[in-house]
């Protein structure tokens, strides 16, 4: 039978939509999208301008050996990996942003891995890119509760010989989205037993690997020492760097898988620029800026505890820079919460699968981005404490005064 390949309205199209007609009761503050606030750092402006001659150029799809290097030394540094761990010529390929890898790899796992019913799987709640490119790819898009834990259950995947027999992809991502959950190794390495036993490929998706507390997140490059076989992890300088716009990250692994990628791209993909390529090479090279990014974060989570102490939903994250907050009712939250503090959060509802019966498990959930500056940040969640509180919005009279 053939599969319904129309993709779902997009997260943020069905935000518009509940909101349509709705005034802010306040003075709008989005924390609606995982869009950093924080400032780029200073230096990426003389790369741009010293590399300027190099916008005549068509983008190399496997990347500058200036890139290439680059990523690998962040690897290697950042996780402590040994120097033949990864080959910096034959395992690492620039992506313009790490959804643009997401995406298209969906299409090239179903192609690579035919199965008679292929499923793409990824943690439910999700980033909608992992739903899309299933579908997109005429796969069946199913989601692995992971609970407010924020990982699925790994062994109850293991146990499902059927799921497994039609699973091309698995998705994965660590830090979780929206939960900051953070993988540790065993996990990890758990996942890619699965993948090689199951003959799927394995995508973990790093792109808050940078951002985190006091627990320093892993990599599944760090249980590869028997080789990358079925596996690939994708990295963005979106969040580490407040460079959304930059659209810049990249993909490494699987020798194999990477080759086949690279070839899909020379089709299919612009290419990253090379003056870009000079950038993202500069930022992963610097360290200072990442750690400054999370003291940042780490000042809003703490202004966090002050705010929400008290409220049971509340968990301080261990990694991201989102809040995933127990509401009772996440779509009702938000127009509420718009509607008396302006502040714009999205529905737990919109990032989860229906079941079938029309709920889903992210019905009672919001999730809060903390992208804004903390003197911004603090007087809009103090609104919306208040709002979920039942007080008045401006009350200092009350719990969360």
């Amino acid at each position: 039978m053939p599969r319904d390949t129309h993709l779902s309205p997009h997260p943020f199209d069905r935000l518009r939509a509940l909101l349509a007609g709705v005034a802010p009761g306040a003075e709008p503050l989005d924390l609606s999208i995982g869009e950093p606030k924080h400032a780029a750092p200073d230096f990426i402006t003389a790369v741009l301008a010293a590399n300027a001659r190099e916008w005549t150029r068509y983008p190399p799809i496997l990347g500058t050996e200036e890139f290439r290097a680059a990523a690998k030394a962040w690897l290697d540094r950042r996780f402590a990996l040994p120097a033949d761990r990864v080959d910096a010529d034959t395992m690492i390929l620039p992506l313009s942003g790490s959804r643009e890898g997401l995406f298209l790899l969906a299409g090239l796992a179903v192609a690579r891995r035919p199965r008679p019913d292929p499923v793409v799987a990824f943690p439910d709640p999700f980033y909608a890119v992992y739903e899309g490119a299933a579908v997109a790819a005429g796969a069946e898009p199913v989601g692995l509760d992971a609970g407010v834990a924020g990982l699925p259950d790994l062994d109850a995947l293991g146990a499902d010989t059927g799921l497994c027999g039609r699973l091309c992809l698995l998705y994965l991502c660590a830090p979780s989205n929206p939960q900051g959950a953070i993988a540790d190794i065993g996990y990890l390495r758990r996942a890619v037993e699965l993948a090689r036993a199951h003959d799927f490929l394995l995508v973990v998706d790093e792109c808050y690997v940078d951002l985190y507390d006091a627990e320093v997140p892993g990599s599944v490059a760090q249980v590869t020492g028997d080789g990358w076989a079925n596996v690939l992890a994708t990295h963005s300088l979106s969040k580490r760097s407040n460079v959304a716009g930059l659209r810049a990250g990249f993909a490494v692994g699987d020798p194999a898988w990477i080759e086949a990628f690279r070839s899909l791209r020379l089709y299919g993909s612009a290419g990253m620029p090379v003056p870009v390529q000079a950038v993202t090479a500069a930022l992963l090279n610097d360290d200072a800026h990442a750690a400054h990014n999370r003291a940042l974060y780490r000042a809003k989570f703490d202004m966090l505890d002050r705010v929400f102490a008290g409220l049971p939903a509340y968990r301080r994250p261990a990694a991201g820079f989102f809040v995933w907050l127990d509401v009772g009712d996440g779509e009702a939250a938000t127009r509420r919460l718009w509607a008396e503090a302006g502040v714009k959060a999205l529905p737990g509802r919109y990032l989860s699968q229906p079941r079938p019966d029309g709920t889903s498990a992210g019905d009672p959930f919001i999730r809060l981005a903390l992208v804004h500056a903390l003197e911004l940040l603090e007087p809009g969640l103090v609104r919306l404490r208040q709002v979920l509180d039942g007080a008045a919005p401006g009350r200092t009279d009350g719990a969360a005064a």
